[in-house]
């Protein structure tokens, strides 16, 4: 279990840069996405948007083999076998001369980081439980955020003083002193007598077990949803405000502003998740998501993008909401299949990307001249995601 001299801030900071590499492998790169595009010969800016959501291919796919191997070999072997597939993907970046080879390196980047990203989630899984796990995913996430928030502009940096090659090399190094410090630091989680024998089947059983919760199941197509729909915004951020608006020098800066937005609504859910619980502040938040987005799109329907400030007050809204959603509906989902974290985290990630990426690339195709598209996007994937709450509410009143 944990060690006793760790802290519990450590802990959470531990597990908050476990995840945070994935952030940096994503955000980092999104001042330089053009530059990319241009070396590897690219037609249109819906390639440079497969730079972005095709790491979320091996994202989802990956823990499908780290969840089942943490739950039968330990938590911390997959870690770093995660760590060693993602630093030799970010060389093949490195010297890919086209874009099949750079989309290939970044979906392999996305397999890598599955596993601290799945594993991080069942290790805080396998010490905390219910509203106080909710919790403890809240401050997790809010240091997380502080990646997000400086990464653009780290990028940006190396950028201006290197070359997009020196980004997946900051990548690189960044990962070896998060991976040296979780070897230092974090014990082995996974109880011995919970440790399941590894087999072929293994993926088919918990699968099974997995359908067996209602709540498990509805929730993790919600987080599909909404993870979808922000996904959309996340690889056409560059374009919006570079190109559509010729905000490239302040990019990073605007940014992590609107990340700031999350980041306060997750500190919010630390300190309320508790109090209120984690249905109900996802209810509201949900409602809140729909009618923001609607508000956007009734108003510029057929319009031309209205001033950057009101962009920025919408999307301000919309993060806010999102902060919110973004840890308990994992929290929420993984309840339930406690017994299982391991492949449980794995399924769930997995059901919710092959959701996301297809609805990223489907609305991303649509934004050209204006960020309408992205508002639509947030109104359906809302509304579907209230009417799957409503469903489970009628079908488990309990919700047990």
């Amino acid at each position: 279990m944990q060690t006793s001299n760790v802290t519990k801030f450590e802990f959470i900071a531990l597990m908050a840069f476990l995840m945070s590499v994935v952030a940096l492998a994503i955000d980092a790169l999104l001042p330089a996405l053009d530059i990319i595009g241009n070396s590897l010969d690219t037609q249109e800016n819906s390639d440079h948007q497969l730079l972005i959501t095709m790491i979320f291919i091996g994202l989802g796919v990956g823990p499908l083999f780290f969840g089942p191997l943490s739950d039968s070999l330990g938590r911390k072997p997959m870690v770093f076998i995660g760590f060693g597939i993602f630093i030799l993907a970010s060389i093949m970046c490195v010297y890919a001369k086209s874009l099949e080879i750079m989309v290939l390196g970044r979906i392999l980047q996305g397999f890598g980081l599955s596993a601290p990203r799945t594993i991080s989630v069942a290790i805080i899984r396998d010490l905390y439980a219910g509203d106080y796990m909710a919790k403890i995913m809240s401050f997790v996430i809010v240091i997380f955020l502080l990646v997000p928030i400086i990464a653009p502009a780290m990028g940006k940096l190396i950028l201006d003083s290197f070359n997009w090659e020196a980004i997946f090399i900051f990548q690189i190094i960044f990962c070896l002193l998060i991976a040296f410090w979780f070897w230092k630091r974090q014990e082995e989680t996974l109880d011995p007598k919970n440790r399941i024998d590894f087999k072929i089947d293994l993926f088919k059983k918990g699968f099974l077990e997995l359908m067996r919760f209602k709540k498990t199941i509805a929730y993790t197509l919600i987080s599909g949803l909404i993870t979808g729909s922000f996904m959309v915004y996340l690889s056409t951020s560059q374009q919006i405000f570079q190109e559509q608006y010729g905000l490239k020098e302040v990019f990073p800066f605007i940014f992590a502003g609107l990340a700031t937005a999350s980041g306060g609504a997750i500190l919010l859910n630390g300190l309320f998740v508790v109090k209120y619980g984690m249905k109900k502040i996802i209810n509201v938040s949900l409602i809140g998501f729909f009618l923001i987005s609607v508000c956007y799109a009734f108003l510029f329907y057929n319009s031309v993008n209205p001033p950057i400030i009101i962009i920025l007050s919408f999307f301000s809204l919309q993060f806010f909401c999102l902060g919110f959603l973004f840890g308990n509906l994992r929290a929420i989902a993984m309840e339930p299949v406690g017994h299982i974290a391991g492949i449980g985290a794995a399924i769930t990630g997995f059901i919710s990307t092959l959701m996301a990426v297809p609805i990223s690339i489907v609305i991303g195709k649509f934004v050209r001249l204006t960020v309408l598209p992205i508002f639509i996007g947030f109104s359906i994937c809302s509304f579907i995601s209230l009417l799957i709450i409503i469903i489970l509410t009628i079908k488990t009143p309990q919700n047990n």
